[in-house]
This record gives structure tokens, sequence and C-alpha cells, in this order.
């Protein structure tokens, strides 16, 4: 009998399931559902339902089932990768209270500067938790929900985050593993457990609301019996800790040790990397998270990356590949249009009232294929950002795992290697989120076994990469854009006031 798991990523755009045989690893089914925002809510508020997500999951799982002509008996365990930091609150009944706010969501400023006033200012509040307080983490939403909705914070029972409720959903278990948990600012990632004093500058009472906390290689629990009905499976399936859709990714993408480094070019951007030990900025612009085998993520998060290029896509009315031959006719540089991608806010650097600018635009600059790449490259600088500032901390980049939409263009892996000046690689399985998960429940079904397989034995074996793909960094390409990226630095810095001042523009009533 076949050996199969499950491994799902409930993403901001989509929900994907898929089917992988523990004898090969290969992916025998898959299936996807996509799904959007709540329309018609204020400038900067990013909501969705968890009801949302939970009927995708359903739903891609069934189909991916089907595809694999997989039986019940043989699905041994699933895992769940999730968006990070978005807050789901529950109450007595362990009903959701209301929507969930999304780690986009940049209305919560004020709470973070709040909160980083009550802890002392940033260096405190690192020394507490390992990161700043910023407006994409879960703590701030806390306060927001006490502030803006205390009728709905009185009924505030449990604390979740996304992929949490779907694991609870699954086992009918509330339970946070480290790496998710860390995404919170709630959390000291050097000693993995709650901060107390974060927790009080919020409200001590908190702690209660707080579900328990375990170790990555734990299992959530096995299917509650009405899920194991509703999915047409067994209540003997094992659902692992599963966590945050970029712990998922690191194992999707055999990012499992030190040395390597992956970037996820999707609605946002990540890179990151494996560290034996915790990587703390001083600064809080690189994310100190855990990651999900029981060690540590060093991360940067941009918030605007086929936001960026979607946009301009949809507006000269494209397809894909007409938007990748648009842009590959013009040169490195779009001849001096830069794109400062602040189409959402961003988060590293931490400019959540920021917008998104086009510098550099004339007659010679207009055509569709200039804003084109301009978008790549104007995304793809912001990402190096963070990138240099992860190298000041002692993580550097020789290769580049690439995993998202973005990463399937031939052209965008070329101006990633020319920005990052380094080879940029793709993998056979490009879901690295899902394929993650899979992986993670394999993992956490040996462990229970008893058996002797490392997350690294996994990786080793089953994350391949895709040779085809392999870009190169140009020489003389990398130069235009080091001064490229200086021009973007710099329009960053200056227009920091501008922003602000146009937040409350707009904001006027």
């Amino acid at each position: 009998m076949r050996e199969l798991y499950i491994g799902i990523d409930s993403g901001t755009q989509s929900t994907k399931a898929l089917v992988v045989d523990a004898r090969n690893g290969k992916v025998l089914g898959s299936a996807q559902r996509a799904y959007g925002l709540i329309g018609g809510l204020p400038a900067g508020a990013k909501e969705q339902h968890p009801e949302t997500w939970k009927r995708a999951m359903a739903a891609t799982i069934k189909v991916a089932l089907k595809q694999a002509k997989a039986s019940a008996a043989e699905v041994k365990g699933i895992g769940v990768s999730g968006q990070q930091h978005g807050f789901v609150p529950l109450d007595k009944k362990n009903e959701v209270i209301r929507p969930a706010k999304l780690w986009c969501d940049t209305t919560t400023t004020a709470e973070c500067e709040a909160i980083t006033r009550k802890l002392g200012g940033l260096k405190k509040i690192i020394s507490h938790v390992g990161n700043a307080m910023l407006p994409g983490f879960t703590a701030p939403k806390i306060a927001w929900l006490k502030k803006h909705e205390p009728k709905n914070y009185k009924r505030l029972t449990t604390v979740l985050l996304p992929h949490d409720y779907l694991n609870f959903w699954l086992t009918g278990n509330a339970i946070m593993e480290y790496g998710d948990a860390s995404g919170t600012a709630l959390l000291d990632v050097k000693n993995r457990k709650w901060s107390a004093a974060a927790i009080k500058a919020i409200d001590p009472a908190l702690a209660d609301k707080l579900p328990p906390l375990i170790s990555s290689d734990q299992p959530a629990g096995h299917l509650s019996t009405a899920t194991a009905k509703a999915l047409g499976l067994s209540t003997d399936t094992l659902v692992s800790a599963g966590g945050g859709d970029n712990m998922m990714g690191a194992i999707g993408t055999g990012n499992t040790r030190p040395g390597i480094v992956t970037a996820s070019f999707g609605t946002s951007g990540t890179i990151y990397a494996c560290a034996a030990k915790p990587v703390i900025d001083p600064e809080g612009e690189i994310a100190a998270f855990c990651d999900s085998t029981n060690r540590w993520l060093p991360l940067l998060c941009t918030m605007n990356v086929t936001v960026a290029t979607e946009m301009v896509r949809n507006h000269h009315g494209l397809s894909h590949a007409q938007f990748e031959k648009a842009a590959a006719k013009v040169r490195a540089g779009s001849d001096g249009l830069i794109l400062l991608p602040y189409l959402e806010g961003e988060r590293t650097p931490n400019v959540p009232d920021g917008t998104g600018v086009w510098f550099g635009a004339n007659t010679k600059t207009q055509s569709a294929g200039h804003f084109a790449r301009a978008a790549m490259e104007g995304v793809t600088l912001g990402m190096n950002y963070g990138l240099r500032r992860l190298a000041t901390l002692g993580v550097k980049a020789k290769q580049i795992r690439a995993t998202g939409g973005g990463s399937q263009s031939k052209l965008w892996r070329q101006i990633m290697a020319d920005v990052f000046d380094a080879e940029v690689v793709t993998l056979a399985v490009n879901e690295g989120a899902a394929y993650g998960a899979a992986l993670h429940a394999m993992w956490c079904v040996a462990k229970n076994r008893c058996e002797k397989l490392s997350i690294n034995d996994l990786s080793d074996q089953f994350v391949k990469l895709n040779s085809r793909q392999t870009a190169h960094p140009n020489k003389k390409n990398n130069a235009v854009y080091r001064e490229l990226q200086v021009i973007q630095g710099q329009l960053s810095t200056d227009l920091r006031g501008a922003f602000s001042r146009h937040r409350k523009f707009i904001d006027y009533d």
C-alpha cells in the first residue's frame, strides 16, 4: 500500500493542496482554489474570513485526493502551511469573533508605537522578543481589537494564527508552534517562550488567551471524527504542527541547514535562511524568527512583489507571456524608470504609510515594456535592500533558491541574479510551502513512530533543483542595478515625510 501525505498552503490569494508519495517524493495530485480580500474596508485594512480558508482547504484536499486516486487508508499525515501573522480571534464557544486582520494590514501603526513606547523603545522591545513591533505582526492587531472593538475584545478567549485555525478545524486542538508564534511579536525567540513583558504591554490577561506552545516536530493531533468524515479520511491521519508559509517554504526548498538562502516571489517577497542560532537585528529590520525544524529563520519581508507586476500587467491588458516579452525588449535599468514599490505600504524598510512611486517617467520610458521591466526590477531591488542587511548580520548568499510565481519567469530570474549578484536556481516542485508542509508531515509521522529520520534526510532525498532554469549574474547589468539601488534607497528615505502627510490627506473626510 502507498503511503501518502497531504501538504496544504493556505495563502492570501489562494489555497493549494498537494498529495505526495512518501516512496519517491512525487506529487500525485494537486489542486488550487483562489479567493480575495474583503472589499470596502478603510485604507490599509486587509481582512479575510477564516471560513474562506477552511472551505478552500477542504475543497482542494478532495480534488487532489481524487486526482491521486488515493484511499483514506493511504493518507498517513497532513501538514498545513499558512500565511503568517494573521489574527484569528475565537470566543468561548470557539467561534470566530470577526474577520482576520492579515499580515498586509497596515492600520496598526499607532498600536505599534504605543507598545514600543510602553516597553521602553526599539532596543528594549528587541531585547524582549527579538523583533521590532511592526504593523504586519500579530501583537498590534490584538491591541487594535482592544482599542477599536472593545466589545469583541471582551469576547476574546483564544488567539490563533491562520494555520493554527486550520489545524484546530482538522483536529479540535488549539495549539501554536514556535515558528509561526515567533511572528506574533509576543514570543521571546531566543528562549522559545511567551514574553511576559510584551504581553503585559497589551493586556496582562492576554497570557491566558494564548494557546500552548509546542515544538516543530510534535503533532497538532489526529483528524477529528467530524473533519475526517467531511474529508473522506481516517481519524488515524496525523496532523503535524505545521507552520508559517516561510517556515514550510524553507523545508520545501531544501533550506534546512545553514548556508542556503530562499527567495519567495509571491504577492509579497521574502528572503530567509536557516541558522543554528538566533540572528537578532539590532535595528529590527530583519525578522528573528524560529523555523519549523527547531532552529531559526532570519527573514526579511517586503509587502509588494507580484502585487506590482500584476498591477502593470492588468493596466496594459497583457497576458503573462506578453508582459515578459514586452519587458525583455527593454535594457537593464529600464532607461532610468524606477519603481519604489510601496503599493501596500512596506515592511522592510518599515514604511507602513508608503505608496508606489514611479521615478524617471518621461516620453522615452512610457512604453508598456518599460513599466513592465521597471516593476520587476523595482520589487527585486526592494528585496535586495533586505538581502544586503542580512549580509551585514553574517548571512551571505552565493546561491538563491527562488520560489513563488515570479520565479517562473526566465527574464525575472535573470534580473534576480543580476540584482542579487548570485546564482539563482529553481526547484523541481515550485510549490515550496505546500511541498514543505507535506515533508513536514512525513517527518512528524516518522518521529511519532520513533523512527530515526531527520528533516535534512527528507529534504536531501526529495527536494530537487531544476537545473535548466539556473540564472547566473551578468556583471554589466549588476553594475547598473547597484546604481539604481542607491537611487531607490535615496527616494525611500527622502519621501518618508511626504508619505505620512499623504496618508493624512487621503484619510481626510
